[in-house]
């Protein structure tokens, strides 16, 4: 099995910045392509960024394009999420999750274990 938990979130104005954190433990050599996701109150989870294994490849929603990069560094398990030029519509819970594969994908079924989710709220 995979842990995975995330840091980072919290209350920010407009405009301002959060770097979320996930860290895996457990049997991390099986963890490969990793993503980020968020829900927010009454409404569907939905993608935000996906990175490879390798971190070569990067996918984002057009929403957070720009604003959003997606990064990992593998020798410490850790997957970022720096989140410049917020805005309040980004306020929701932020989801970490990671798949055995190495190739990444938008899909949240895809993913094979999933964080408890850090809440980031964005002020207007």
């Amino acid at each position: 099995q995979v842990q995975l938990v995330e840091s980072g979130g919290g209350l920010v104005q407009a405009g301002g910045s959060l770097r979320l954190s996930c860290a895996a433990s457990g049997r991390t050599f099986s963890t490969g392509a990793m993503g980020w996701f968020r829900q927010a109150p009454g409404k569907e989870r939905e993608f935000v960024a996906a990175i490879s294994w390798s971190g070569s490849i990067t996918y984002y929603a057009d929403s957070v394009k720009g604003r959003f990069t997606i990064s990992r560094d593998n020798a410490k398990n850790t997957v970022y999420l720096q989140m410049n030029s917020l805005k309040p519509e980004d306020t929701a819970v932020y989801y970490c999750a990671a798949r055995t594969s190495r190739v990444a994908t938008m899909r949240g079924l895809d993913y094979n274990y999933w964080g408890q989710g850090t809440q980031v709220t964005v002020s207007s």
